[in-house]
């Protein structure tokens, strides 16, 4: 018996066969090799054809049934994880009426930013849990405004994930978190958001019908299931936006759970048991995989810049040639907690969110001629993309969230003890590492969708925990020393 999960990128589409008893991947396979084009017409701009995202698809498909050699009848379920706030348009015969708007594409954030003022910030913040931004409604509002002749034809619109579930299944649907991510779910009255429907001027009939996001969502048609090598009648049990399926991957379901990654930029996601929102909007909160009405589970996204681009500019720049990540590891661990007063400012990657959209820029401060070396200027690099999740967690606490546990990848900065202990040190969380990625959690979504798993402990209780990391106490008042220096720089900007 086996689970397919899907991972449709913006770089690639990846496809994952779980063996449902054992837990296990027995194979995947991604395409294109080389990362998928955006079509960029204007500065700003960035779409694809979704038309490309079911070619690649189909590619990586009859490679892992190939490279598997499972049978197309062993397979039970399908889930679908998918790049988050795009816009997909279709027409009654479900046609493509133009490329999709990915999530990287900023033409729409004067037509939120609008929206955000006219309509309130109270009024948008408490009850969409965010700004209007420049998510999928206010990427639809552009096409209103700009290509009328498309809009009159407008059938459906739909997230990338629900474009994929319905080349599978012929059925348009969708779910409340994908309705969340794009703004157009009121969370204080638990529907369709009417009133920034109404502000926008968009009939409620485009919004795709709902389904729970662990539920049988269509059945694989005939034509889909010869395309793609597969067998008629699968069904798609499982979709949600990759942030939110990144935590599922990781186990993260529960308040005070968090989820992150940390390459060139960081992602810290965690799990909030309230409805509640940052008066400042320094952070996205969207339905988490199990949230429902009796059971409020929110996902709180905070995204960073500079995060692993520093440390990749510090091996460039300052350490010698050839210097490998581990062994610059090693070079920062010569120098202690704080590194010796220099601290590091990690944001010179563009605005930041989490600083309310200012570009604060990266500088290093504290630094003595006479006392410090190379190696307190790496420690201090790590310890300040360390800070900076350290500030955004402080800002989910604010919103009522207790964190716990901090679950992450076994990649990028994760790989670095001294980053881990530090993470751990600061926030005082437990960090557990795991080997998982997002198709493998698809897969995994689509046995509780599917009700082959009983819930998500059962469906992870083969999740292979590499490395679980605990707070020294010992350590506990000099890492607080270091980022209270850091936190007083930054607030000097």
């Amino acid at each position: 018996m086996y689970l397919l999960g899907y991972d449709i990128g913006s770089s690639s589409v990846k496809a994952s066969l779980v063996n449902a008893v054992t837990g296990k991947c027995v194979a995947s396979a991604f395409y294109p090799k080389t990362e998928a084009a955006i079509i960029a017409v204007k500065q700003g701009w960035a779409e694809q054809e979704p038309a490309n995202w079911w070619e690649n698809l189909k590619l990586s498909t009859k490679a892992i049934m190939a490279e598997s050699g499972v049978k197309p009848e062993d397979i039970k379920a399908i889930g679908i994880s998918y790049q988050m706030h795009g816009l997909v348009c279709v027409d009654k015969n479900q046609n493509v009426l133009r490329p999709a708007i990915i999530w990287c594409d900023s033409r729409a954030v004067p037509y939120g930013q609008k929206a955000f003022q006219t309509l309130g910030e109270e009024k948008c913040l408490s009850h969409l849990l965010n700004s209007p931004g420049n998510f999928t409604a206010s990427k639809l509002a552009w096409i209103k405004e700009n290509e009328p002749e498309i809009f009159e034809k407008i059938y459906k619109i739909m997230l990338p994930g629900d474009y994929i579930a319905m080349r599978l299944t012929g059925e348009i649907c969708t779910t409340v978190s994908g309705l969340s991510e794009g703004m157009f779910w009121d969370f204080k009255n638990n529907c369709v958001a009417d009133f920034l429907m109404d502000y926008y001027g968009f009939d409620k009939s485009i919004i795709a019908d709902i389904k729970p996001t662990f539920s049988e969502q269509g059945r694989v048609t005939a034509a889909a299931a010869e395309e793609l090598g597969l067998k008629e009648g699968i069904p798609v049990t499982y979709r949600a936006g990759d942030q939110p399926n990144n935590a599922l991957s990781l186990n993260v379901f529960n308040p005070g759970e968090i989820a992150s990654t940390a390459g060139t930029s960081g992602v810290v996601y965690g799990v909030n048991g309230k409805v509640n929102y940052d008066p400042k909007s320094r952070v996205n909160t969207f339905a988490h995989v199990n949230h429902t009405e009796e059971q409020t589970r929110l996902g709180v996204l905070l995204c960073i810049n500079g995060t692993g681009i520093l440390n990749s500019w510090i091996k460039r720049t300052v350490v010698p040639e050839g210097v490998s990540y581990a062994e610059m590891n090693d070079l920062a661990a010569q120098a202690p907690i704080g590194a010796g007063g220099v601290s590091i400012l990690p944001f010179g990657n563009g605005a930041e969110r989490m600083l309310q959209n200012k570009e604060v820029g990266c500088s290093i401060n504290g630094v003595n001629f006479n006392l410090h070396t190379r190696n307190h200027i790496i420690r201090a690099a790590q310890e300040g993309i360390v800070f900076s999740f350290k500030y955004g967690i402080d800002i989910m606490k604010g919103m009522g969230m207790d964190v716990q546990k901090i679950h992450a990848g076994h990649a990028n900065m994760f790989l670095s003890p001294i980053f881990r202990e530090t993470l751990a040190g600061v926030t005082g969380a437990t960090i557990e590492l795991y080997d998982t990625d997002g198709s493998v959690g698809a897969a995994k979504g689509a046995g509780m969708g599917a009700g082959i798993y009983k819930d998500n402990n059962e469906a992870f209780a083969t999740l292979e925990k590499l490395e679980v990391i605990e707070p020294k106490q010992s350590d506990a008042a000099a890492y607080a020393d270091a980022y209270g220096r850091w936190v007083e720089y930054l607030e000097k900007l």
